[in-house]
């Protein structure tokens, strides 16, 4: 460990941010997130407010961070500018009232984006680390997100060393950042377990402003337990990965499997490693989740390569007190390599994400409540669909009590379309819409997916439309209204 640098406390370290100053964050999901000096920023930014100054900052980040970040500075209306992906009520409240700029973004794109120039300058790094030598090496934690690419561009790093991850972790990371174009060439992953950088972020150790030791343990809580619908939902995905294999469009071997955030994802994976007909396989993936590492434990997951431990408290604990066991079974990355479409499509990724709604020709809505109230963003959704061996979009067929239906006549908002999304699966079924006219795929989604309170109302919108793609401009959003009129999509009149 370093003693080179100077210590500071957060407060000491959050009195250099000024208002309008762009801060690019570590971490990917609240894992591998600095805590302890957002929260002081914040706290600055209440106190410049009550005397009357402005103080707000951008945010530039991996994906959605812990409340420390999110949290704390949306509740002291300190973010001018947020992207690409969040998960917090709060910040999401002040996005949805118009208080702060929200710029959704593929998670593929943002730090070749920032290296552009395209968003802006970026003042400060804010990163958590395990460790840093004194020539610059640092040792991310459990996430890394674009926390290379935030180094290299900012004019000044802060370094939060937090005692709560072992420096232990080193050799878990593999950091690689891409050369631009015109000069790009091809990235270097072949296999799933392919290390293609060095096992540390390098930085110019003279731009590093100060380091703030902590202890704060994750933000990572537990997700909501496996239910009925989620694990058929599971069990679903799982028998129709089986009889792919059965007509040999997946090979005997398997191939790697990318899975998105959350309890539906946590219950897929599940599932999946409980059907033995499913061989043991690779995860190439976002976010590794407390699924995988049971499935790891079980022999049933080979290898996992992700951009973030996004597990519980419990979980990290365990890993880290495991590591001659999982050291070689883990890769954390930046998101440019986990999220990127050119690795995606080499290693033939079965995708499997999740959608707040679907139409009935197979259009995803991914973010949007009723199309105008963003939910947490598009995040790497888009990155793995459009580049998929095989996409799949899962979601429970109603919410709210059966009052509101996934699938509707026409999405409010369209994040994925039906030209990329190969197979629609929720609790009644699978809708494998590979090959098909749009009619041919809203009967099927209709028949096997759709809840069947609302089969017939489906029905009777499809047979009121004319064309190839026969909508009828006029009701397509009938349920959509019916659920603002009457708070019921039951109530759909056409």
């Amino acid at each position: 460990m370093s003693t080179k640098f100077t210590r500071m406390t957060p407060e000491e370290a959050a009195s250099f941010i000024k208002n309008d100053d762009n801060i690019g964050f570590s971490g990917f999901t609240a894992a591998g997130c600095p805590k302890a000096v957002p929260a002081a920023i914040a706290k600055k930014a209440v106190e410049e407010h009550s005397k009357g100054n402005p103080f707000k900052i951008g945010i530039f980040t991996g994906a959605s961070t812990g409340d420390s970040i999110d949290g704390t500075l949306a509740r002291a209306s300190a973010i001018k500018f947020r992207t690409p992906y969040q998960s917090n009520k709060d910040l999401r409240q002040s996005m949805n009232s118009g208080e702060t700029a929200y710029f959704d973004l593929h998670l593929s794109h943002l730090a070749q984006m920032i290296r552009y120039g395209f968003l802006g300058k970026v003042n400060y790094a804010i990163v958590e680390a395990a460790d840093i030598s004194d020539d610059g090496e640092i040792i991310p934690t459990c996430g890394v997100g674009i926390a290379p690419t935030v180094c290299e561009f900012a004019d000044k790093i802060i370094v939060e060393l937090n005692k709560k991850h072992t420096k232990e972790i080193k050799g878990m990371h593999d950091i690689y950042m891409p050369l631009d174009p015109p000069l790009r060439r091809e990235l270097p992953v072949y296999r799933v377990d392919d290390r293609v950088g060095v096992p540390y972020i390098k930085v110019d150790p003279s731009k590093i402003l100060c380091v703030v030791d902590t202890d704060l343990e994750n933000e990572g809580g537990a997700f909501t337990p496996v239910d009925e619908v989620t694990a058929k939902i599971g069990d679903n995905v799982a028998s129709f990965l089986v009889n792919e294999m059965k007509l040999g469009r997946i090979p005997k071997s398997f191939l790697p499997v990318q899975s998105g955030v959350g309890n539906i994802a946590n219950a897929v994976l599940g599932s999946m490693g409980e059907n033995t007909s499913i061989p043991e396989f690779y995860v190439y993936t976002e976010v590794i989740q407390d699924a995988v590492i049971t499935l790891m434990k079980a022999g049933r997951v080979k290898f996992a390569s992700g951009c973030s431990l996004t597990v519980s408290n419990p979980t990290i604990n365990e890993i880290y007190g495991n590591l001659t066991f999982f050291k070689d079974k883990l890769l954390l990355r930046p998101q440019e390599l986990s999220n990127n479409p050119e690795i995606i499509r080499r290693l033939g990724l079965i995708t499997i994400n999740t959608a707040l709604e679907a139409d009935i020709f197979g259009n995803i809505n991914s973010t949007h409540v009723t199309g105008t109230k963003m939910m947490n963003g598009i995040g790497g959704s888009g990155d793995f669909t459009r580049n998929a061996y095989l996409s799949i979009f899962t979601t429970p067929s109603v919410a709210k009590g059966s009052q509101i239906s996934a699938i509707v006549p026409m999405v409010s908002h369209h994040d994925h379309s039906e030209h990329s999304v190969s197979v629609l699966i929720t609790e009644h079924g699978v809708a494998d819409l590979r090959g098909k006219s749009p009619v041919q795929r809203a009967e099927i989604i209709i028949e096997n997916c759709a809840h069947p309170e609302y089969r017939q109302l489906l029905r009777d919108y499809l047979k009121r439309g004319k064309g190839h793609t026969p909508h009828d401009l006029k009701a397509c959003f009938a349920f959509h209204n019916a659920l603002n009129e009457t708070g019921d999509m039951h109530n759909a009149k056409f």
